[in-house]
């Protein structure tokens, strides 16, 4: 495996574990140091920039909407996900070209793996985190596995087109 795929998957679980276990601390200094390590090494902002906002202003928007919803709550009661939490979705966006590109396709792998791998990743953090699930455990879970097995896909959708603009782009540079 290149090392490249290594470091983006190690930064995604460093940042994941620095947002979940440090909140709203120095810590989210480390997923900050991760997103710059990334488009200095790993790729550019030229290339994936667009694709990490939209991950990051889609999941906002998801958790957000999940958090009005009763779904989780947090500590203090924000009325919008936290920023820890957004962080982790800039994060996300950072592996979809990368370590978790593999997972993309077949569509029905990447709805699969989205239903089985987002409640897991919500549980685990709820449980560093101290978030709460006042729907409880099994309805947590097949809510977060229905909106999973549609978010998954979707952000493969973004990895594509933005891949697919930058693409053109370059070869329209090239041609002139």
């Amino acid at each position: 495996m290149p090392v490249k795929l290594i470091a983006n998957a190690l930064l995604f679980q460093a940042g994941w574990f620095a947002c979940v276990l440090g909140g709203t601390s120095v810590w989210l200094l480390v997923p900050l140091a991760a997103l710059i390590v990334h488009f200095t090494w790993i790729s550019s902002w030229a290339a994936e920039g667009k694709l990490v906002v939209s991950v990051m202003l889609a999941g906002a928007a998801l958790d957000s909407f999940l958090l009005q919803m009763g779904v989780f709550q947090f500590t203090g009661e924000p009325l919008l996900a936290p920023l820890w939490l957004v962080l982790l979705w800039a994060m996300l966006g950072t592996t979809l070209n990368h370590c978790l590109a593999w997972s993309a396709k077949p569509l029905w792998m990447a709805c699969v793996l989205g239903a089985i791998a987002g409640p897991f990743s919500y549980f685990a953090g709820a449980a560093l985190a101290e978030v709460r699930l006042p729907l409880g455990t099994q309805l947590s879970a097949v809510i977060l596995a229905i909106c999973w097995a549609i978010m998954y896909p979707l952000l493969h959708g973004f990895a594509h087109l933005y891949r697919e603009q930058f693409r053109l782009r370059q070869l329209s540079l090239h041609k002139h």
